[in-house]
């Protein structure tokens, strides 16, 4: 009971997030993941669970380039839930009384595990299926390219390829950190970081080690030019030199990660370039200067 008890706490924590970051990883993960080509997009009211106590993750009424509309019907799932099946069996047939168009539905998988759950049901009368989709089976580079932190966290629970886990995870929280706006953001996305990481506990130690030999080199924020940088409208209210200190600030905090991936992460040139989101020759650069020193 009490391990029950302790996954629905963990469950209802990812569903937060989950929800919490929706809007903007959405667009996202449908465009990505699921491979579809969205032009048009209207939310559906999701009061469509009047047989269950549970409201869908996503529910949108969608036309595509090719100018078929559908429902897009997609949760979100942490558990391996034999009952599945027949829960977005009810949804579909919901769905399709209600607005007369075909339902097209997608279960992501978020845990590292592979999940059991049927996918569809076979009778003489019926036949059901959706699409299940593994976060684990997909390359976490899909998500780092993201500008937006939401996204980016979500790298946290995908496929490292082939990559060292500490360099998949450094490029995480690098690209985390560099894209947070604000000290209250940065605090939030890691903390969902940290609750993402609960479904990867086999990497949770090298997530620490990374922890620590990163986030030092973020409080550039206390640095004149960074804060130069950030302050936008008070730097004398002149476009020119708001322009400039930005662009002053945001150097100095690149300057800062790469030195830190080189000097104390080992990187090379291309896998800091990467990281830090900047050119191979601004890292030979500093490279270059730091052996001069």
């Amino acid at each position: 009971m009490p391990n029950k008890e302790k996954r629905r706490r963990q469950s209802s924590q990812y569903d937060k997030i989950i929800r919490e970051n929706m809007e903007v990883t959405l667009p996202e993960v449908i465009r990505e993941v699921l491979g579809l080509e969205i032009l048009l997009s209207e939310e559906l009211p999701d009061d469509v669970q009047h047989t269950r106590e549970r409201k869908p993750d996503a529910l949108k009424k969608v036309t595509d380039i090719q100018g078929n509309t559908f429902v897009l019907h997609i949760e979100f799932q942490v558990e391996d839930e034999k009952e599945m099946v027949y829960r977005m069996a009810e949804y579909s047939i919901m769905l399709m009384r209600r607005y007369q168009l075909p339902v097209k539905q997608y279960v992501i998988f978020l845990k590292d595990t592979k999940p059991r759950m049927p996918t569809g049901l076979k009778t003489p009368k019926l036949v059901y299926s959706f699409d299940l989709i593994r976060i684990a089976e997909i390359s976490y580079k899909l998500f780092i390219k993201s500008d937006n932190p939401e996204v980016k966290m979500l790298a946290v629970l995908a496929n490292f390829d082939e990559a060292d886990r500490e360099g998949a995870l450094t490029s995480i929280i690098t690209g985390l950190l560099s894209h947070s706006k604000g000290d209250f953001a940065e605090r939030r996305h890691f903390k969902q970081l940290r609750i993402f990481m609960q479904l990867r506990s086999s990497i949770e130690q090298h997530f620490d080690k990374v922890m620590d030999s990163v986030s030092t080199f973020f409080k550039e924020e206390n640095d004149y030019f960074y804060r130069k940088g950030e302050a936008r409208g008070e730097i004398k209210g002149e476009a020119k030199g708001e322009a400039k200190g930005e662009a002053k600030g945001e150097a100095k905090k690149s300057r800062a990660v790469v030195e830190n991936l080189i000097a104390k992460l080992g990187f090379s040139d291309e896998q800091a370039a990467e990281i830090a989101e900047v050119t191979v020759d601004f890292v030979k650069d500093i490279r270059a200067g730091r052996r001069t020193k």
